[in-house]
């Protein structure tokens, strides 16, 4: 009969294992049975990559990462702007900040602030209140001629458009009357022309003064009147009803020829109504007036003799 010292047949040896214990790596302190054994030759360590932080120095973490795996910081690496300073424009940043070249923006010339759009109606209005101009919003008994003066101006006016924030006064020698050309339909209302007359006393006949890289509208009938001078005749087209006196007095004048030359091409003149009118795609504003006021002044003097 067996007895529990048998172990299932198996005799168990009084020194089986009595030698064992854990393995070092698995936190034992290894085997200690028999002779002690030479410490077996280690292959050299590793050495690390150069990119490796220093041992002992964590940088904040202990976890290697590789080269350009860091985010960038919080702050960007920029001179702080002083408070004096003042914000930057759009145009600052990108002109003065070197998206071309570091170089400053460069300031409109005067005739470029001149001309440069701008719309001002009410700043037009102020003006002519202080010269002394009577203000009218285009319904007045006297405005009713103005509405003749935008249906036949030189440009695609439809019945939509008519004349608003009229202004009459005296400027020089000459009786003027400004007013925009409002589009209006509906809820949307916006002045698209500034238009500066003067009444002429006498018959006017047809004439029609534009810029050469105008496209011509409503010259039916009309002839081209050549000047003779072969830089206005580049840039500027007058067309008349007849080559007659009235429009060989009007190119042959060299003040008029000038001052046109010395504009940016930007208006068209024409006549109707007993008016001799000037038209621009802008609102008005008393720089325009001003620049309308002189050249119409001009013109005038130049038609005299022949009405």
């Amino acid at each position: 009969m067996s007895s529990p010292r048998d172990r299932d047949g198996f005799e168990q040896r009084p020194d089986e294992g009595s030698g064992w214990r854990e393995p070092g790596h698995l936190g034992g302190d290894g085997d200690r049975s028999g002779a002690e054994q030479p410490p077996a030759e280690q292959p050299p360590a590793e050495q690390p990559p150069a990119d490796w932080p220093a041992q002992g120095d964590t940088g904040g973490s202990t976890a290697w990462q590789p080269p350009g795996w860091d985010l960038p910081p919080a702050e960007p690496d920029r001179p702080a702007q002083s408070p004096a300073a003042g914000p930057q424009t759009a145009g600052e940043h990108l002109v003065g900040g070197g998206f071309l070249g570091g170089r400053r923006p460069r300031q409109p010339s005067e005739l470029e602030q001149v001309f440069a759009y701008q719309g001002d109606a009410v700043g037009a209005q102020g003006w002519a209140v202080q010269q002394g101009w009577a203000i009218s919003d285009g319904t007045a008994p006297e405005d009713a001629v103005l509405a003749e003066l935008v249906r036949t101006a030189p440009v695609r006016a439809t019945k939509d458009h008519r004349p608003a924030g009229v202004m009459r006064g005296r400027y020089g020698t000459l009786d003027l009357v400004a007013f925009d050309v409002l589009y209006a339909s509906g809820r949307y209302a916006v002045p698209e022309y500034a238009v500066t007359a003067a009444p002429v006393l006498g018959a006017l006949p047809p004439l029609r003064l534009s810029p050469a890289r105008f496209w011509k509208h409503r010259t039916g009938g009309l002839v081209q009147v050549p000047s003779g001078d072969p830089d206005f005749d580049a840039r500027w087209v007058l067309l008349a009803a007849e080559d007659g006196p009235a429009a060989r007095a009007l190119v042959g004048d060299a003040t008029v020829r000038g001052l046109l030359l010395g504009t940016d091409d930007g208006d068209e003149f024409w006549t109707a109504a007993g008016h001799l009118a000037a038209i621009r795609p802008d609102g008005h504003r008393p720089q325009l007036i001003e620049h309308h006021a002189r050249l119409l002044t001009a013109i005038v003097g130049a038609l005299a003799p022949a009405l």
